[in-house]
Order: C-alpha cells, then sequence, then structure tokens
C-alpha cells in the first residue's frame, strides 16, 4: 500500500496569470449591440481580461508555469516533460510548449502541445499523471494557456461577450504533498465537432483571400445545441469519476466546473446533491477562458481556502470536439 500510495500523481503547484487589460461589459456596449443587463443576466460575466498587443499565449503559459514552479519549490532544471493545453497557439508550428520550454530555459526536454478546447486542462491532467505514475517523468510542468481574444469576431454579439484571455499552470508529480488526482474520465463525440468550430486555417480550409473574407478565421459556435449536451456530458463524466474513486457526491467538498456561463453553472450545480455555494465560480470576473478555465480557478480556490487533508474537490468541464471530461482530487 505504502509503494502504491508513493507513486500516486499529485498537484504539488499551482499558479495562474490574468492580462492587466480589463474588457467590462461597458466597453462591449461601445463596440456591439448589446447591453450590461443583456450580457450579465444571460452569461453571469461582468468582465473578462485580454492580453496585452505583445502578449501571446507563450507568454501567458509562461508567467503561469514561473509560478507554479515557484509553488513547487522547484526550477525549470527540475522539470522533465512540458505539456501545454490551448486552442489558440502562438503558431501552428512550433508547438507553444516548445516556445514556453525555451522562454522557461528548462533543458532539452520533450515538450508538446494538447488541444481539446475547453476540456483541453483535463485532457492534460490525464496525460501528466499517466507519465508520473508510470515513472517516464518525475515532474510534469501542465500549462493550460488561452488567448480566445485572438479568434473573437468582435461584431458578432453571441461569442464575443463570452470569451477572455489567461493562462494557469500545475506540476504534477508523485513526490510532496499536494492534490491527489485519484480519478480522471474523459469522453469526445465528434459527430458533433461543427457546433464548436474555427472553420478556417487547418488543411480542411487552408488560408486563402476568400477565408479571410468569409471570417473564417473566428471562432463559432452553436450555443443553444452546446448547452443541450453539456450538463448531459459533465454529469455523466463525473459520475464515472467518483464511482471509480469509491465516493458519493455528498462527499465532495467543492465542484470546480469549466466557467462556460452562468446557467450551465446553474444547472450543474441543480444536478449534484452539493450547496452552490460549493461551486467555485470566476465567471464574473474573467469570463470563459476556454481550456485554461479550471486551472485558474482551482489556483484562485486553492489560494482562498485552507483545504483540509482528505477534502475532495471534483472538476468538470465540457467544450469543442465535442470534448468533456472529470476529475477528482484529495488533499493529501
Amino acid at each position: 500500500m505504502g509503494e502504491q500510495s508513493m507513486k500516486k500523481a499529485r498537484i504539488i503547484g499551482l499558479g495562474s496569470y490574468l492580462p492587466a487589460r480589463v474588457l467590462s461589459n461597458q466597453d462591449l456596449e461601445k463596440i456591439v449591440d448589446t447591453t450590461d443587463e443583456w450580457i450579465t443576466t444571460r452569461t453571469g460575466i461582468k468582465e473578462r481580461r485580454i492580453a496585452a498587443d505583445d502578449e501571446a499565449a507563450s507568454d501567458m503559459g509562461a508567467a503561469a508555469g514561473r509560478k507554479a514552479l515557484h509553488d513547487a519549490g522547484l526550477t525549470p532544471a527540475d522539470v522533465d516533460l512540458i505539456l501545454v493545453c490551448t486552442m489558440t497557439p502562438d503558431h501552428l508550428c512550433p508547438s507553444t510548449a516548445a516556445i514556453i520550454q525555451h522562454k522557461l530555459g528548462t533543458p532539452h526536454i520533450p515538450a508538446f502541445d494538447m488541444q481539446a478546447a475547453c476540456t483541453g486542462f483535463l485532457y492534460g491532467l490525464s496525460a501528466a499523471k499517466a507519465y508520473v505514475e508510470s515513472g517516464l517523468a518525475r515532474h510534469v510542468l501542465l500549462i493550460a494557456t488561452e488567448m480566445m481574444s485572438s479568434v473573437m469576431d468582435y461584431t458578432d454579439r453571441a461569442t464575443c461577450v463570452l470569451f477572455g484571455d489567461g493562462a494557469a499552470a500545475v506540476v504534477v508529480s508523485t513526490k510532496g504533498k499536494g492534490l491527489a488526482i485519484d480519478t480522471v474520465s474523459l469522453g469526445a463525440d465528434g459527430e458533433l465537432g461543427h457546433l464548436i468550430i474555427i472553420p478556417g486555417g487547418g488543411s480542411r480550409n487552408p488560408t486563402s483571400l476568400h477565408t479571410v473574407a468569409e471570417k473564417l478565421h473566428y471562432f463559432s459556435m452553436n450555443g443553444k445545441e452546446v448547452f443541450k449536451h453539456a450538463v448531459r456530458r459533465m454529469r455523466s463524466a463525473a459520475n464515472t469519476c467518483l464511482s471509480a474513486a469509491g465516493l458519493t457526491e455528498k462527499e465532495i467538498s467543492w465542484i470546480v466546473p469549466h466557467q462556460a456561463n452562468i446557467r450551465i453553472l446553474e444547472a450543474l450545480a441543480k444536478s449534484f446533491e452539493i450547496p452552490d455555494e460549493r461551486v467555485y465560480k470566476t465567471i464574473h470576473k474573467y469570463g470563459n477562458t476556454s481550456g485554461s478555465g479550471v486551472a485558474i480557478a482551482l489556483d484562485e480556490l486553492v489560494q482562498e481556502n485552507a483545504l483540509k487533508k482528505g477534502e475532495h474537490l471534483l472538476l468538470v468541464a465540457f467544450g469543442g470536439g465535442l470534448t468533456w471530461g472529470a476529475a477528482v482530487l484529495t488533499q493529501t
């Protein structure tokens, strides 16, 4: 039992980064046909952060990574692998992970990107867990960084009011105390991939004058259809995780959900036997930061609350792909 316990993956360091620039609902009123009341009522968002003109996903991710390493008491030289979850990379090539590796000054270690849209952090968490528990790596730096403003059409009020920029990072290891990664459940349904899509710029629709003119490089989402699947899929993944961990939902101290919009968060809360105040929310101040949202919320939750040994957290997310996932963490 002791040997098995030592091999359990843990989050031993956390950090997040939010750009300084704030885009409020009042600011959006000036550039698109909307109102603060409309946005707040339907989304729960009051403001979001927007990257500076000289910032990209790698800059935000590197800043979050430095904080996570400092929190873990490690240096860049201690990292064996960098995983970056993003749907807004600096470039199609090279990977944002490789750029961050250079920015952090780590040795010539493996570094690669993963793409699961808003579920990115949970997909990355499963990979980091597998790496350290198998012995392929000692310390994995997992970063979720999203510059959603770079793919927003600020004439489309259905999407531009929802999204913001930000990054978060965790150090995953089998050494030290922290949040044990007990179980992770993931899923995808590519048949519904068209519901959340950036149509242009890939091999299906290579960049051209036509794709630019047709605005195919902007983020597109069918919100009503996505809502139909979001809560059900997150609830199903959560049930799988809880069952695998041998826990009931009443034993969960906090739910840390993807910060999509307030209506999804409220519907999710109603589906669990847990008080609404135990569903951690950052949606009002950061909006939807895609794959980094769960990780940013987790970092703030840990900063603001002294978690007791044995407390259980449930992470849930849903995003383009379609993808979904859940994870159970336990404070050690």
